[in-house]
């Protein structure tokens, strides 16, 4: 087989596999830390109203994902906060809503019925230059918010009570992050797909979590997990004519099996 570094297609998709092991990294981190990993699952489900509806508009289908991804993140986290709603009834909500919509607005598209198999479970090699420069603008802004924020951040996830005490924006916060974190999750829709998703800004952090609880480290880390698990099943996917998506996450759970054994073994000695 030849080298799949010959292929400009492929480079790209090492791009993007690298693009997106920094932004679970950081915003994994987040998510697994404040345990919002069934609300990026409603997310990453409800965005598929949006690939619906930008199929129905004749407009980008990620565009449509971004908007309905970012409103559904800042639906649950309003309606968790402001009525007697739950969370996990929210999420099932706009998971519904948002699964609903998107059959209805394909069915509606004149001509004929789009493939969405990429959207369902990755297309990682066909990732587009405007993908890479999305996903990488995106990375910088996320970066240099926790960057800037860091601090306030470290009491907003472990402790927002006590951060509410010291007069600090949690709920503001919390609602960018939310943001944030589903813009993160449809960027990457086209890594793992809406299914697969969820995986990548999870597991890593989660690996990175049994050793550590310092949020710094597992932010590093599991970055450097993530980076570590996309390239290498990328590669394996190429040479074993293997779903990338697929391929990918499998990669991260036989890390997280491996790292599993190593801990129960620390913990046994």
């Amino acid at each position: 087989m030849n080298n799949p570094l010959e292929y400009a297609f492929f480079i790209k998709a090492l791009f993007a596999s690298i693009l997106a092991g920094i932004s679970s990294g950081i915003a994994g981190t987040w998510i697994v830390s404040k345990r919002k990993v069934f609300v990026t699952g409603g997310v990453s489900h409800s965005s598929f109203g949006g690939i619906g509806l930008g199929y129905f508009l004749g407009i980008s289908p990620v565009a449509g994902a971004i908007l309905f991804g970012v409103l559904s993140a800042l639906g649950i986290e309003y309606m968790s906060y402001k009525t007697r709603i739950r969370e996990d009834s929210a999420i099932g909500i706009f998971w519904s809503l948002g699964m609903a919509l998107g059959i209805i607005f394909i069915y509606l598209t004149p001509g004929y019925a789009p493939n969405l198999t990429g959207y369902l479970f990755g297309s990682i090699l066909i990732v587009s230059g405007t993908d890479l420069i999305a996903l990488a603008a995106a990375n910088a802004i996320l970066l240099f918010f926790f960057i800037l924020f860091y601090p306030t951040l470290l009491f907003v996830s472990y402790d927002p009570a006590y951060a509410e005490t010291n007069k600090l924006p949690v709920r503001l916060f919390n609602y960018i992050l939310m943001g944030f974190s589903a813009l993160i999750l449809v960027l990457n829709i086209r890594i793992a797909g809406i299914i697969l998703v969820i995986s990548i800004l999870t597991i890593p952090p989660t690996i990175v979590n049994l050793f550590s609880h310092n949020y710094l480290k597992i932010m590093i880390y599991s970055t450097l997990i993530s980076i570590t698990g996309a390239v290498t099943g990328l590669f394996l996917s190429y040479f074993w004519s293997l779903p990338s998506g697929a391929t990918i996450v499998m990669v991260f759970i036989v890390i997280f099996g491996i790292a599993r054994i190593i801990r129960k073994i620390q913990g046994s000695g």
